[in-house]
């Protein structure tokens, strides 16, 4: 079913499948639910066991072996099935779609039918300061997964200073950083980043220092993109550096989101950018990582190839530089650079729906314009590409299993429109890296998407099965599970997801969403004393 069809279509399905009404209030608030007969991995284990998962209300109540069901329980039957915890993805952006009027939309199906029962937003420095509104809002309608929050340097940045590039003085730079308490107080799970976009770009070390320490004070973590991945700016070494610097200068945990060495200048160096943070692990600081299991990164046009400097105080102002000749030609000059870095014309794939270059290659679209790739990608930038996505093929198999394999690096999706990773990123890391290449094996794909990830963010009761655990279990045919989802048609639904249970709640059976919006806001809470009130 493609992303287009399917909110359409949903009703119907529920409606086939006999869920769409009394039968979804049945299954979805079923007093004890049983699991039986499936191949349970734990979320820590390395070794499976074969029994049953009771859950009573939105707990765990008991994992072990088979044992009669309580009388009037609601039994699924799971054998030759995997039950696990629910999967945790800690870096999405999926707050345009809990935003949604549509409850459908709400549902985060692109995510529950991978298995996901939890998604983090606000990452990459998107997250607003106004954390309990966000999640006032998010409770008042109603929502499929459970949602963790950050707040994120670009909207405090943006509220100060704008979009330009320069330096906060004092004054500023308190009223960020109270920017930054106020959403911690509120319930963030932390500070995050994303430092090679502008205008947080523009940010020097200290001031995100400065930023960070606000947020450790509250038991929070710094979760960066950070400044450069590859050799755009100071490079990639440098900027592992530097995300570390921040965490040591602020006081807090350090996570890279979506880690990798990118492009053509950087690749098979990971080993380097593993022993830098090993290092420093070593030495006592709390590091860890996330990553997505494809080969090609999902950015904007204007992000992958405008230089920094030319998107200083906007749209306005850039459209401006690229009007002038003498500006324009310093522009394409680093933006054939950039694209140098990128692999080329054919490594970018557009993929913002409803164009004529949809689906097409850099370098296809600026042929059937008889244009130089650069020239093209003005066209399409000037033309209104404000956030136009793109799918850049710049990782090397190598580096994403070198990563895969550190005990630090947990799965996530970086989930956004016009990439299969929205859709598929959890099956394309079992298909894929646990079937085909056997980069790890089965518990370690679970571990590293479920308790891990839980154990890393200091969710204390998710991502185990264990009792007195919350009821986030997925139970998926290890035949079946499978992405459907490709770079090309990157809106179709996973496959394999036979039942998903959210706070207790079916959400998924019988391989068919039920419409329980049965997520749940997690509020973090800040030490005693550390906020007002």
């Amino acid at each position: 079913m493609t992303g287009a069809r399917m909110m359409s279509s949903l009703l119907a399905v529920l409606a086939a499948a006999g869920l769409a009404t009394g039968a979804t209030a049945q299954a979805g608030t079923a007093t004890t639910t049983v699991l039986t007969g499936g191949t349970i991995y734990d979320g820590s284990s390395p070794k499976p066991l074969v029994g049953d998962v009771v859950l009573r209300g939105d707990t765990i109540v008991y994992v072990g072996p088979s044992r009669k069901a309580p009388r009037g329980a609601h039994v699924v039957d799971a054998r030759g099935m995997i039950v696990a915890p629910g999967f945790i993805d800690p870096h999405t952006h999926a707050g345009r779609f809990l935003g949604s009027t549509d409850a459908q939309v709400r549902l985060n199906l692109a995510w529950m039918m991978q298995g996901v029962t939890t998604i983090f937003t606000g990452v990459d420095g998107g997250g607003t300061p106004d954390v309990a509104s966000f999640f006032d809002d998010l409770e008042a309608r109603g929502f499929g997964l459970n949602v963790a929050a950050y707040v994120g340097f670009s909207p405090v940045r943006r509220a100060v200073l704008g979009d330009d590039a320069r330096a906060p003085d004092d004054k500023e730079l308190n009223a960020m950083k109270a920017l930054v308490a106020k959403g911690m107080c509120e319930g963030a799970i932390g500070f995050s980043t994303g430092l090679f976009y502008a205008p947080q770009s523009f940010a020097k070390t200290g001031e995100v220092a400065a930023l960070a320490a606000e947020a450790g004070k509250r038991g929070g973590i710094y979760d960066t993109h950070q400044r450069d991945e590859a050799t755009y700016t100071i490079g990639i070494a440098k900027s592992v550096e530097e995300a570390l610097e921040i965490g040591r200068d602020g006081h807090l945990p350090v996570h890279f989101a979506h880690i990798k060495v990118l492009g053509v200048d950087v690749q098979g160096q990971s080993g380097a950018i593993i022993e830098l943070i090993d290092k420093a692990r070593a030495s006592g600081q709390v590091v860890t990582a996330d990553q997505y299991p494809w080969d090609a990164s999902g950015t904007s046009l204007q992000a992958s190839l405008l230089p920094g400097w030319a998107q200083d105080g906007g749209r306005e102002p850039m459209l401006a530089r690229l009007e002038d000749p003498v500006t324009r030609a310093k522009i394409e000059t680093e933006m054939r650079e950039n694209l140098r870095r990128r692999g080329g014309a054919h490594a970018l794939l557009l993929t913002d729906p409803g164009h004529e270059w949809t689906a097409m290659r850099l370098d296809e679209i600026a042929a059937r314009w008889t244009l130089d790739p650069v020239a093209a990608a003005i066209r399409i930038i000037r033309d209104g590409d404000r956030s136009g996505k793109v799918v850049s093929f710049n990782m090397a198999e190598g580096d994403i299993a070198t990563f895969m394999r550190q005990p630090w690096v947990v799965t996530s999706s970086d989930g956004s429109e016009g990439h299969p990773r929205m859709y598929a990123t959890f099956p394309q890391k079992y298909a894929h890296y646990v079937k085909e290449a056997e980069v790890i094996d089965l518990a370690t794909f679970i571990n590293s998407s479920t308790g891990r990830t839980a154990d890393m963010f200091g969710l204390t009761d998710r991502g185990h099965l264990k009792p007195g655990y919350k009821a986030d279990v997925v139970v998926f045919d290890p035949a079946r599970y499978r992405p459907v989802a490709t770079y090309v048609q990157p809106r179709e639904l996973t496959v394999g997801v036979e039942s998903l249970f959210v706070n207790g709640r079916a959400a998924v059976l019988g391989s068919q969403p039920t419409g329980v919006a049965a997520g749940r806001a997690i509020r973090r809470s800040a030490p005693p004393g550390t906020c007002p009130g």
